[in-house]
C-alpha cells in the first residue's frame, strides 16, 4: 500500500508536479489530489494505486516498505 508520503516523496525525486504524476499515470488530477491528501490511496481501488505505482516505477523509483528498520519509503533504482 501507498502511502500519501511515499507518492509526495516520490513525486518529489522525480520533479513531478500533481498534474505530471496525473499525466504519466492517466489518474485524475482531483483523484491525484485526495490520494495525497489526509483520506489517503486507501480510499482508492487497487487499479488507481497501481497506475500511480506503475508510473513512478516507470520513472525509476523504487518504493521500499515499512520493515524493522524503518518506515515505508522511496529511492531511486540505481
Amino acid at each position: 500500500m501507498l502511502t500519501p508520503g511515499q507518492i509526495r516523496a516520490a513525486r518529489a525525486l522525480l520533479d513531478w508536479s500533481q498534474q505530471e504524476l496525473a499525466d504519466e499515470s492517466g489518474v485524475s488530477l482531483a483523484t491525484i489530489r485526495r490520494i495525497e491528501s489526509d483520506r489517503g490511496p486507501d480510499r482508492s481501488t487497487s487499479p488507481i494505486r497501481e497506475a500511480i505505482r506503475r508510473a513512478f516505477e516507470n520513472g525509476g523509483v523504487l518504493f521500499t516498505p515499512e520493515d524493522n528498520k524503518g518506515g515505508a519509503g522511496v529511492r531511486m533504482k540505481r
